[in-house]
């Protein structure tokens, strides 16, 4: 199967399974993997059990690190890969601050961020994995992430706004939602299929909903 697109995105909201796909897809089909490296980030553990305190100095490094990983990646194509996969979007960072920063430490933040931003190439392609907060809460705490468990549904459900309030303001990316409530693409070789099947369409600029999978393919599962 060959993809209309040269740089594919996944991503979604924590929880929702972008790694897990973005791994299974790079490794069907020849992609150069780019995992975000949020595991060695010291403030991470910090933020969750004290978010007002260490919002600004998480962000930071994050933005740090996904730089240098964009910069060593994604600036220098593999030429023995068909295509690069990311489990994350390098504005994940403006995102994430967006709802986690006092307004004056955003502000502050956005100028850093644009200054940055104004230099990497965007995907050709985002699928947004689409989970609601209590199914994605419910995922947490099925893998088990000690640091994760502070995590609240208020917060979940802001960090997904803050998601589409970014996608509507870029009309230019091509962004495609897939509900996946009804999927377990890890483990059922259809529900992964139907997904990958939405990268070979040439959909619009904008934020493209996809079709339900049908039944047939996606029968609810029962969890």
């Amino acid at each position: 199967m060959n993809f209309p697109y040269r740089f594919i995105t996944i991503e979604g909201c924590i929880g929702a399974g972008k790694t897990s796909f973005a791994k299974k897809l790079a490794e069907a089909y020849n992609g150069k993997l780019i995992l975000e490296q949020f595991e060695e980030n010291d403030f991470l553990p910090k933020f969750y059990k004290n978010p007002e305190r260490y919002a600004f100095p998480l962000e930071l490094s994050f933005l740090a690190d996904r730089f240098r990983q964009f910069k060593e990646n994604v600036l220098n194509p593999d030429l023995f890969s068909d295509y690069m996969i990311s489990d994350y979007i390098f504005p994940k960072s403006l995102i994430f601050s967006r709802k986690t920063l006092q307004d004056d430490e955003y502000q502050l933040y956005k100028n850093l961020f644009q200054i940055i931003d104004s230099n990497l190439p965007r995907p050709d392609i985002i699928l947004y994995l689409h989970l609601p907060p209590e199914q994605l809460k419910q995922n947490i705490v099925k893998r088990g992430r000690g640091y994760e468990q502070e995590i609240t549904l208020e917060y979940l459900e802001n960090i997904q706004k803050s998601y589409f309030e970014y996608f509507r303001e870029q009309t230019s990316l091509k962004v495609v939602v897939a509900d996946t409530r009804k999927l377990d693409f890890v483990a059922d070789k259809r529900h992964f299929d139907w997904l990958v099947k939405l990268l070979t369409q040439d959909w619009r600029s904008g934020i493209n909903i996809a079709p339900d999978c049908p039944n047939e393919i996606c029968e609810p599962l029962i969890r």
